[in-house]
């Protein structure tokens, strides 16, 4: 059983700056993440693809935005719970209890909900072959881009992951990209900057296409793809990357007598706390009139919820702001001197 001031669910960028924003105020957090790593969709989806609209940052990407959060928050010392989901909450008394999938038990005043739209999938080839060379040569996201060095590598989708990883890997790989359409659906950019890459040689692609077989014992040697016509083509690869797109699951939030909206949960924007006590929603999960799915948004539901947590968590003392530049008990809890 672990006890904790409050139990985040999700480990994406507003998650991680939750963390900072509870820690500043005394606060300890424990993270829970459905996927295997740490950063959520940008991590998951373009980790190397800019963002333009973090403050104080021109431009950053999904990983190195995730890098320095955790850099962030590495003076409290927080404990990420990945590949795990929460199954069931229940009040008792003045505390949350949250079982995990993985049979953990939190006990905590708060939970906030951090988790994107819920959690998410990949969207799968339908072919039966796939799942017999799932993670060993085809892969629904780019890990380490590095592992595909020098291989032959087939893309399939039509979208900003599917030609971003194209033009990215098509540098050290043989790259072929297959889309089941003549026209791209990703950003016009990225769709001009393929179509220049294949002129020049340096990357293949195949529309119309979509992929009807898989060959390969322990490995995958070749896929056989089929245009509008019935027209055949056989490529020999190493590797699958299928890009179509998430499912977006709710999963057991539905059961926790949440007042939902489709799909989104709507908070008020004092706290961001939901109509459950002690249950806030940040990010693009929650809603409320003149919501901006953005990350920066996020930041500042996190902050607010943060302070509504403190309430609950602390009932005995009165929640007093302090200043990140002047308070000594913030310098302390950061491990930094105190400027004069």
């Amino acid at each position: 059983m672990i006890k904790t001031d409050v139990l985040i669910i999700g480990a994406g960028p507003v998650g991680l700056f939750t963390v900072q924003q509870l820690g500043l105020i005394g606060l300890k957090a424990e993270v829970v993440d459905n996927l295997d790593k740490i950063g959520g969709q940008c991590i998951e989806l373009y980790p190397d693809k800019p963002i333009y609209d973090i403050p104080a940052l021109p431009e950053c990407t999904g990983e190195s935005l995730t890098k320095n959060l955790l850099e962030q928050i590495k003076p409290f010392k927080t404990n990420f719970h990945l590949n795990e989901r929460v199954q069931e909450i229940s009040k008792e008394k003045n505390n949350w209890k949250i079982k995990t999938s993985k049979d953990k038990i939190f006990i905590a005043p708060n939970i906030i909900i951090a988790g994107g739209v819920g959690s998410f999938e990949p969207r799968k080839f339908l072919i039966k072959e796939a799942e017999k060379f799932e993670n060993n040569g085809i892969y629904y996201s780019v890990k380490d881009k590095n592992y595909f060095k020098n291989k032959k590598v087939c893309i399939f989708g039509g979208g900003d992951s599917a030609l971003d990883w194209a033009i990215e890997l098509s540098k050290f790989a043989e790259v072929t990209l297959v889309h089941r359409r003549n026209e791209f659906r990703g950003a016009e950019h990225s769709s001009e900057t393929a179509k220049k890459f294949e002129k020049e040689g340096k990357l293949k692609i195949k529309t119309p296409f979509q992929i009807i077989s898989i060959e390969g014992e322990d490995k995958i040697k070749a896929i056989t793809i089929k245009d509008e016509d019935g027209k055949t083509e056989k490529i020999t690869t190493d590797c699958v990357l299928g890009f179509f797109g998430l499912i977006m699951k709710l999963g057991p939030i539905v059961e926790w007598g949440l007042n939902l909206e489709k799909k989104h949960i709507p908070v008020n924007t004092e706290n961001f706390q939901t109509n459950k006590e002690g249950i806030f929603a940040i990010g693009d999960i929650c809603t409320y009139p003149g919501k901006l799915k953005l990350i920066l948004s996020g930041f500042h539901e996190g902050a607010l919820a943060a302070r509504g947590c403190f309430k609950l968590a602390r009932p005995n003392e009165k929640y007093r702001f302090e200043f990140t530049t002047t308070s000594k008990s913030v310098h302390e809890r950061l491990g930094v001197k105190k400027v004069d």
